[in-house]
């Protein structure tokens, strides 16, 4: 089964060939400074930090970000954590602070990090909380503020492994100022110890249990204050925390922190090499520098400032994660336990939300920045390496086991067709083919590979279909790699895996439904959610991004699929309990392009862009399912620029109309590509 040419879809390759050519060179041949606006003021961290649609049971109806001060891929993600919790640790709607910890998930839909906070206070003891008011309240890529109601100030800025905080006490409160942490509290279970020094609180955190798994990860962390304690303690006697205050008369404090996942002196380091005794407004405008470097790789044309605000703070939570893990010598804790090191002038990476980012978040990764997606797929090698398979979602130096399917491969697969090549690809290949019959990996492998599906009811399997069709899409993304290493024989055996859809596609329904071990298919309709996964069989029954014309085929032709779209779309976000679209969660991202293969480009685009006006919004309710780590701002950016990567492994990229009427990409490799309605006989001929 190889996939057909399909309508209105191009290949990166010939954007870049077509689009436009590399960066304006000067006449010595070195590449000519690009100007750089700055994107950074249309972005609104607090987007995603409050509902902005129903909670349909699948990680709540927010996008359970996180507004605090982060670094792109930055391994550390200082921000606020409120007493009300929300995944992220921050719920817009609540008024209270209990604390600003040092490591952060943006999106996921579980409890993940929320490690040592600190916590500015004049009180004797360390506060539960206290209160503010958003007027009081500022969050920008790389910092954040906030004034407190009591007149304490916190401001918070980043660089990738350290942070650097200015509390700011009220002149006309005489009480010394202080800061508790706690290293024993965490978003789930912790323990922690902190050793307190003159000027100085370091030590470690340890925690896990992400989404109920067994996964373990132990934090470090080293602060170095700019005043010396006057007075210090352990609060109630307790190690896994501190309290500390200052002589009478100071009204500032700034400490400098760093992490590391290896050690205190790791962390230490890791102050020290990135933080350079600079000053924080100095830090402050290096990371924002940063961040607006990252956001200049895509520069829009035309637009509303709304649309903008929408598009830069989309393409903001995208650039989040995965996170840097290694120290800056390299070292990083694997997941076997064991210290490694990294090639000279490479990261290691963490944090993969592997079910929702193969979709489209890495895509956009290695088109933006193919340096940085090689090291991240050589991530996911060593993590397959050292943990003797590839676990679908991995936090921190842990496998948790979340969600199904088989994604780290394919995202190692998909970011080389975008050009992230400097990687072990052979290594990748040859491990993931092993590790397919490894229960761990691949739950129901031995009916996948014998029956050509996982059973329903197969034990140890949650969601039969859903598995089966994760598997599948994997094994193509697989394929290709393969392919494009002139592995044959492994390419042939998989392509062949990959059809493996069909095996689930019962004539008499029209749907991908559940079946049997011996044949037969149990009761059935379109809106079950039995043996699917955060979705129904409508809309899993689309999800075969390998093979749309053989799917639509077996549907009964191009007529036919136009009106069960139609159907399907008559509502954008309606939940797994009925049978419409549901693109507040995975599993439906990819069906709106569906309308280009059989001959409804337009109709796709009508889609798009209604999903972008009513499902994300400037606002903090301007995400109507969690982020994922950046998955579903990653859809946003797609749709806006009229661009989809729908298949797995693959560099191809479904067109449909663009959001704003100029958009061009500046690679992090100097080639550029241009796509918009104004430019598109230009670029994408």
């Amino acid at each position: 089964m190889r996939l057909p040419l399909l309508r209105a879809v191009l290949a990166v390759s010939v954007l870049v060939a077509s689009g436009a050519a590399a960066a304006p060179v000067r006449a010595d041949g070195t590449p000519r400074p690009r100007a750089v606006d700055d994107l950074a003021r249309y972005v609104n961290p607090f987007v995603g930090t409050a509902p902005g649609g129903p909670d349909f049971g699948h990680g709540g109806g927010a996008g359970n970000t996180f507004p605090g001060a982060s670094a792109p891929l930055g391994g550390m993600q200082w921000s606020p954590d409120t007493v009300t919790y929300q995944h992220g640790g921050y719920s817009y709607g609540d008024n209270r602070i209990r604390g600003f910890s040092l490591a952060h998930i943006s999106g996921a839909g579980c409890a993940a990090y929320g490690n040592v906070p600190f916590m500015p206070t004049q009180d004797a003891v360390p506060p539960s909380y206290a209160t503010f008011s958003h007027a009081n309240e500022q969050a920008a890529p790389g910092s954040y503020h906030v004034t407190f109601d009591n007149g304490i100030g916190t401001d918070l800025t980043a660089t990738q492994r350290s942070g650097i905080a200015r509390f700011t006490y009220p002149a006309t409160d005489t009480r010394p100022a202080a800061v508790s942490i706690d290293a024993a509290k965490a978003f789930t279970a912790a323990t922690g110890s902190v050793d307190i020094g003159t000027d100085t609180l370091s030590g470690y955190s340890d925690s896990g249990a992400f989404c109920k798994a067994k996964n373990r990860y132990r934090l470090y962390f080293h602060a170095t204050f700019d005043q010396p304690f006057a007075q210090a303690s352990h609060p109630d006697g307790k190690a896994g925390a501190a309290m500390v205050s200052f002589a009478p008369g100071v009204r500032t404090v700034t400490a400098r922190v760093g992490v590391s996942f290896v050690d205190v002196e790791g962390a230490r380091q890791n102050a020290l090499t990135e933080q350079k005794a600079q000053s924080y407004d100095t830090i402050r405008q290096a990371v924002r520098d940063d961040w607006n470097g990252w956001l200049n790789r895509i520069t829009v044309g035309g637009g509303t400032d709304a649309q903008r605000r929408v598009f830069y703070t989309a393409l903001y939570h995208a650039l989040l994660h995965p996170s840097v893990f290694s120290d800056t010598d390299g070292r990083y804790t694997g997941m076997d336990g064991a210290v490694h090191r990294t090639l000279a002038g490479h990261v290691q990476y963490a944090n993969f939300s592997g079910w929702d980012v193969y979709r489209c978040q890495v895509q956009l990764l290695a088109l933006l920045a193919p340096h940085e997606a090689s090291d991240i797929a050589q991530s996911v090698v060593n993590q397959g390496l050292q943990a003797g398979y590839f676990d679908r979602w991995t936090l921190a130096n842990g496998g948790s086991g979340v969600m199904v399917g088989d994604p780290l491969p394919a995202i190692a697969s998909t970011i080389h067709a975008f050009g992230g090549t400097d990687f072990d690809a052979a290594t990748l290949l040859r491990t993931a083919l092993a590790d397919r019959q490894d229960n761990r990996q691949r739950p129901g492998h031995e009916q996948y590979d014998t029956l050509g599906y996982v059973p329903a009811g197969t034990k140890g399997v949650w969601g039969s279909v859903s598995t089966t069709l994760e598997y599948a899409v994997a094994d193509y993304a697989l394929a290709q790699l393969a392919h494009r290493l002139g592995d044959l024989t492994a390419y042939a055996t998989l392509l062949r895996a990959s059809g493996n859809w069909r095996n689930l596609f019962n004539p008499a329904t029209g749907y991908l439904q559940p079946r049997a071990a011996d044949g037969t298919w149990p009761a059935f309709t379109p809106a079950q959610k039995t043996e699917y996964v955060e979705g129904n069989a409508a809309q899993y029954t689309w999800m075969v991004p390998q093979d749309l014309p053989g799917l639509f085929a077996a549907m009964g032709g191009d007529a036919a699929v136009t009106t069960r779209l139609d159907t399907f779309f008559s509502s954008l976000n309606a939940g797994a309990d009925q049978p419409y679209a549901y693109l507040g969660n995975e599993p439906s991202f990819g069906t709106p392009w569906a309308y280009t293969h059989v001959g409804h480009t337009d109709r796709a685009g009508a889609v798009v862009q209604r999903a972008l006006s009513t499902l994300f919004t400037d606002a903090p309710g301007g995400l109507v399912g969690n982020d994922d780590l950046g998955a579903m701002s990653s859809w946003a950016v797609w749709a806006s620029l009229g661009l989809y990567p729908e298949v797995p492994g693959t560099a191809q990229l479904t067109r449909t109309a663009p959001l704003f009427p100029t958009a061009t990409v500046h690679r992090g490799d100097g080639t550029e590509l241009t796509v918009g309605s104004a430019s598109r006989k230009r670029s994408l001929r």
